[in-house]
C-alpha cells in the first residue's frame, strides 16, 4: 500500500536553529496529511461537524531518517491501514519529493469518537466499508 496523500514545502517557519524542519512540524505535516485520509474515510472535519462523528489519536510513534531542510518538499504518503470495529491503525511515511529517501514515518492508533457524548464507538457500516475498499485497491 503506497498512495501520496500530500505534498508540502518547508518554510522558515518550520525550521530550528539546525536549520532543518523541526520535530513539532512533521508532526504537523503528518497530522494534516492524515486529515486527508480520514476526510476520505468520512471521518475527519466534515463528519466531526455534521454528524459529530471523529477519530482522536490514542497513541502516535514518530521515526525520524534523515533530515529535510529549508526550502526542500516534502511527499507524505499512507503506507498501511487497518481498523477494528472502534480503532484505525495508519502509518504515514514522508519522503524527499526529489531525492525520493525516507526522512520520517508516523504510526498512529485512533480511536472513533462520538463528540456529543465524548465516548469510543463503533464505526458506522459505511465508514467500515471505505476503509476496506481502500486496502483492498491499494
Amino acid at each position: 500500500m503506497n498512495m501520496i496523500l500530500k505534498t508540502e514545502k518547508v518554510i522558515k517557519e518550520y525550521t530550528d536553529y539546525n536549520n532543518h524542519l523541526n520535530v513539532a512540524y512533521y508532526v504537523r505535516i503528518f497530522d494534516i496529511a492524515a486529515d486527508v485520509m480520514l476526510d476520505n474515510f468520512k471521518m475527519g472535519g466534515e463528519s466531526a461537524k455534521e454528524h459529530k462523528k471523529t477519530t482522536f489519536v490514542a497513541e502516535m510513534y514518530t521515526t525520524y531518517n534523515q533530515e529535510v531542510r529549508l526550502g526542500e518538499e516534502v511527499e507524505t504518503h499512507v503506507t498501511y491501514v487497518d481498523h477494528d470495529k472502534k480503532r484505525i491503525h495508519y502509518r504515514l511515511s514522508m519522503f524527499h519529493k526529489e531525492k525520493k529517501y525516507l526522512a520520517a514515518t508516523n504510526a498512529v492508533l485512533s480511536l472513533y469518537v462520538n463528540l456529543s457524548k465524548r465516548t469510543v464507538i463503533e464505526f458506522d457500516p459505511d465508514r467500515i466499508k471505505l476503509m476496506d475498499d481502500f486496502r483492498k485497491n491499494n
